[in-house]
């Protein structure tokens, strides 16, 4: 798997506890390698220590309007006669065979695995439920240990623009977490992307023990989401046994 050179380095992931940060977002089609964000990071604020895990963030009432869509064909048509344009274009979609997905108007996006990875254990690969809901645990993370999320996703039909990432997580049913990442633009191609996040370092203490709900989802610039995932997990002393 190869790392793509045009998504956006995130900065939270899975299980963080920081209050949330966002990356820049950007619609439309982005050239590879030319994406950049901004992250800020501040305190929990009050009205984030008494959100329920029923007052979510209505995406879809936030809905962004990008226009028509077009097939890949369609998209190196357009403005043929700027040689400019043509060559990103093509320097975007790479060694893309047009012939086999040119005709398609929605992206695809199919995430491929999910792993923990920290210095102190052996990477925790997590498996994906077809339903979005893992049985029981889904992991269990060391107090004051440093960790990252890894996951790998393979892009066809057309390309995928502004897809992002995004977590929330709750405690007893009070939300302590929410993240949203923005990871990138991207063509397809059959070879999967693989995208990993900066490390973090979970919480430790009395308080910071315990078990924890979550919902992760992949979403685009339409809010199309490819995959959501609710969980639990759990905060420990020690890594579970393997």
């Amino acid at each position: 798997m190869s790392l793509d050179v045009g998504a956006v380095s995130s900065s939270k992931n899975m299980g963080g506890f920081d209050e949330s940060k966002e990356g820049a977002e950007k619609s439309g089609v982005q050239e590879v390698g030319d994406e950049k964000q901004g992250n800020v990071k501040r305190n929990m604020s009050d009205a984030s220590m008494y959100a329920t895990e029923d007052e979510e963030e209505d995406e879809e009432g936030n809905k962004i309007e990008l226009g028509p869509q077009y097939t890949l064909k369609e998209q190196l048509e357009k403005d043929k006669d700027d040689e400019s344009l043509r060559r990103w274009k093509e320097q975007l979609l790479g060694s893309v065979d047009i012939s086999n997905v040119g005709e398609t108007l929605e992206p695809e996006v199919k995430i491929i695995s999910l792993s923990i990875l920290s210095p102190d254990r052996s990477d925790i690969v997590l498996p994906i439920p077809e339903n979005g809901k893992p049985k029981g645990l889904w992991f269990t993370l060391k107090e004051g240990c440093r960790y990252s999320l890894r996951f790998s996703f393979q892009v066809s039909n057309n390309i995928v623009s502004g897809l992002k990432y995004t977590n929330t997580v709750w405690k007893t049913g009070v939300k302590v977490d929410s993240t949203k990442e923005m990871i990138g633009t991207f063509s397809p191609q059959q070879e999967p992307y693989t995208h990993e996040m900066p490390e973090e370092t979970t919480p430790s203490g009395f308080f910071a023990r315990g078990s924890y709900s979550a919902k992760s989802k992949f979403l685009d610039d339409d809010n199309k989401c490819y995959l959501e995932i609710n969980y639990t997990f759990d905060i420990r002393k020690d890594w579970a046994a393997t």
